[in-house]
């Protein structure tokens, strides 16, 4: 079969199609035959710069979608043919794709593979965002950096579905914001000046909720822009700061809280929390609440120019890769 995998850290171009043996499942797990593959910022830092990666060579890719090939001993509920979705650690640049049977979910009734390649990573964690750590209640004010990407455009509509009184974005151009606009944000800010806008929207009492990917001086700007007893939720540090720290100055004035959430920990501690996670998450799509574009879809050879598109930072909404022609 063909894969795409890197054999050093570096530019899209470390990237190459390889001839690989067809992975056979082990216990509790299952292969399948890869349709689409989702492409994630979090596999452009595996290349550049060893994000995840315990050792080289090494294939990237979070998920997938096709239909299984085989089913490995002790798998319940997972048929060979059957269509699925699967999150994975690793290894999805490929034409079959092993994957932990917990964290394979059989496709909603009239989800396409080619949407469903866009779900396993995305919707679950804009909800959990949202939801299961934001804890979002109707009236409240919510603010997203990144608002035009995968996550953030599934944010921008599910915020709006759970009746917040005012969704804001923050995106790195104006051409973003156009994008965010039409997916559930009220008023989208571009640069780093989002507090002062925030407080502007808001008659200067901040908002309820920030969602943040970023890290770094920009989730210090979060911290400033919340509400008395408002609540940052950080998923990511796509700003390759130095880990933060946060206690008593910055929490205790005013009553504010900070949580975290990483849906591929999630899924090494908690798979059952995660399975119920994305089932709650893909009744969403499959009934119409979120829509999530693809923007962009490339061959699996040409996994490398996916990468330059998310790489220049230009990208909005979902890129995939298309495995069968």
């Amino acid at each position: 079969m063909r894969a795409v995998e890197f054999q050093e850290y570096g530019g899209p171009e470390v990237l190459r199609v390889v001839r690989a043996e067809i992975p056979e499942p082990g216990p509790g797990q299952v292969s399948v035959d890869a349709a689409y593959v989702g492409v994630n910022f979090a596999d452009l830092k595996a290349r550049a710069e060893g994000y995840r990666v315990q050792s080289l060579p090494f294939r990237p890719g979070l998920e997938v979608s096709g239909r299984i090939r085989a089913v490995g001993d002790g798998v319940q509920g997972l048929r060979p043919g059957q269509e699925v979705a699967a999150l994975v650690g690793g290894g999805a640049y490929a034409e079959v794709v092993v994957a932990d049977a917990v964290t394979v979910f059989p496709l909603p009734e009239g989800l396409d593979l080619r949407t469903a390649a866009t779900l396993p990573t995305v919707v679950p964690t804009a909800h959990a965002l949202l939801h299961e750590v934001g804890r979002l209640r109707a009236g409240e004010t919510v603010l997203v950096q990144g608002a035009a990407g995968g996550i953030g455009t599934v944010a921008g509509q599910l915020a709006r579905a759970a009746g917040a009184g005012a969704v804001y974005g923050v995106v790195s151009s104006p051409a973003k914001a156009e994008h965010a606009l039409k997916h559930g944000y009220d008023e989208v800010f571009t640069g780093d000046a989002f507090a002062d806008e925030v407080r502007r929207a808001t008659d200067g009492k901040g908002v309820d909720l920030v969602l943040d990917p970023v890290g770094g001086d920009t989730l210090r700007r979060g911290l400033a822009a919340l509400a008395v007893f408002g609540r940052l939720v950080s998923f990511g540090n796509a700003s390759g700061a130095e880990p933060w720290h946060v206690g008593q100055p910055e929490l205790y004035a005013r009553g504010r809280s900070v949580g975290g959430f990483s849906i591929l920990t999630l899924a090494r501690s908690a798979p059952d929390a995660l399975r119920a996670l994305a089932e709650r998450a893909f009744r969403t799509v499959s009934d119409g609440t979120v829509r999530l574009p693809v923007t962009a879809e490339f061959p699996l050879a040409e996994a490398a120019d996916a990468h330059r598109l998310m790489g220049g930072r230009t990208s909005t909404g979902k890129l995939l890769l298309r495995v069968t022609d």
